[in-house]
């Protein structure tokens, strides 16, 4: 009996271990500026952070300012994977998103490939704002989970 019970909680504990999940994000933005002009990347954080280093509690009491550094929040090892732009002078290429879902296809296999599920995808748009804007992306972020 004391054998059945020291195997359980072993087994218990190996289930409790593996049960915890792992989520990573890869982000994309696809430039949508006219004429070509943008630049558009797949990027790929190499390190990780913890948010909890970077973030302050305000209260009624206590209401100080978060002190954390720009700079120390910045990540200096990361994956930048080229894509291309939207538009080129003629317009919108066609041809450009097909070579970019062909990227992003490659990419997702690869994070499947290794272990990954893709659990979610969320996108938006800062478009051309009018006139003398010239400015706007599509961006995309993958959330894989282990």
């Amino acid at each position: 009996m004391k054998k059945i019970l020291i195997i359980a909680v072993i087994a218990l504990a190996a289930t409790l271990e593996t049960s915890a999940q792992k989520f990573k994000v890869i982000t994309s933005v696809e430039s949508i500026v006219p004429n070509g002009l943008g630049r558009s990347r797949i990027v790929n954080a190499l390190e990780e952070k913890d948010y909890k280093e970077y973030t302050s509690v305000q209260t009624e009491d206590d209401n100080t300012r978060n002190k954390s550094k720009r700079g120390e929040i910045r990540v200096k090892n990361f994956e930048e994977t080229k894509l291309l732009n939207f538009y080129n002078i003629g317009g919108i290429r066609f041809q450009n998103i097909a070579a970019n879902d062909a990227l992003l296809s490659s990419m997702i296999n690869d994070m499947v490939a290794n272990g990954w599920e893709l659990a979610f995808v969320t996108s938006a748009v800062e478009s051309e704002g009018g006139k003398g804007d010239g400015k706007g992306i599509f961006i995309t972020r993958y959330i894989f989970k282990k």
